[in-house]
């Protein structure tokens, strides 16, 4: 087997998605046999080297996972919370193989969340540049303007930089109106803060699609393992088959 990049081993282990993997690399919780690895540049043969995370030592993942879970409101999408909060891990407390969020979910949101231990598949996920449509059900505390509505579809700034075009739609027209919202990015608080960027807060946020894969009928708490034909689905999507296309390429190195 070749040297990879250790972030990209540690993806495909199932410990955390490749940008989460960079960071456990930069604190120094990362070691090749024996000696603590801090450069991101760093390679390793999983086959031959002993690559460690806070002493636990590393094995590839003998088959692939992808689920659905509808995570509920009040839990946080990592694997584990420095707060000593609920996790989503806390729903998989039987499973054997090692999986980790696709991305994030805010603490107060709800609803579809992907999980994975398919390093590839999960950072081509996270991607703008896949151009996954996320859409969410949004209960607001107020109604947008025509005006405010446009600026909405083009984005605003946020953080230094302008959010990407989105998709808005009133769905629910009322004292509290219902929007639905799709996105090709998914910065933290994003709906929130571009609704709170025209003075209204956010009472509810659900997210009910990512791609063409519906919550459907899953209850808060619950999930289900995506078939074959969906998996495959997502890869044509991301064009995860074809040549040139691996993560780590479609992301930048």
């Amino acid at each position: 087997m070749p040297e990879e990049r250790l972030q990209k081993i540690l993806a495909h282990a199932g410990i955390a998605s490749r940008r989460k993997s960079e960071e456990l690399i930069l604190a120094g919780r990362v070691s090749v046999n024996g000696a603590t690895v801090t450069e991101l540049g760093s390679k390793a043969d999983l086959s031959v080297d002993k690559v460690k995370v806070d002493g636990q030592l590393l094995s590839a993942p003998k088959h692939f996972v992808y689920i659905a879970l509808h995570k509920p409101k009040n839990v946080v999408t990592t694997v584990r919370d420095p707060q000593g909060r609920q996790t989503v891990m806390s729903f998989f407390k039987g499973m054997h193989e090692r999986i980790y969020p696709v991305g994030r979910l805010d603490y107060a949101s709800e609803g579809l969340l992907l999980l994975t231990n398919d390093g590839d598949f999960a950072n081509l996920m996270m991607s703008p540049a896949s151009h996954v449509t996320k859409t969410y059900l949004v209960k607001a505390n107020g109604i947008l303007s025509p005006e405010e509505e446009e600026i909405f579809r083009r984005g605003i700034p946020m953080h230094g930089r302008r959010t990407a075009p989105a998709g808005l739609k009133l769905i629910k027209k009322a004292v509290n109106p219902w929007y639905e919202v799709r996105l090709v990015e998914g910065r933290q608080n994003q709906i929130r803060i571009m609704f709170k960027h025209f003075n209204h807060l956010v009472e509810k946020l659900r997210r009910v699609k990512i791609g063409f894969l519906e919550l459907g009928d899953l209850k808060p708490g619950a999930y289900r393992t995506l078939t074959n034909a969906e998996v495959a689905r997502f890869r044509k999507l991301m064009k995860m088959d074809e040549p040139g296309t691996e993560a780590e390429d479609k992301i930048g190195r």
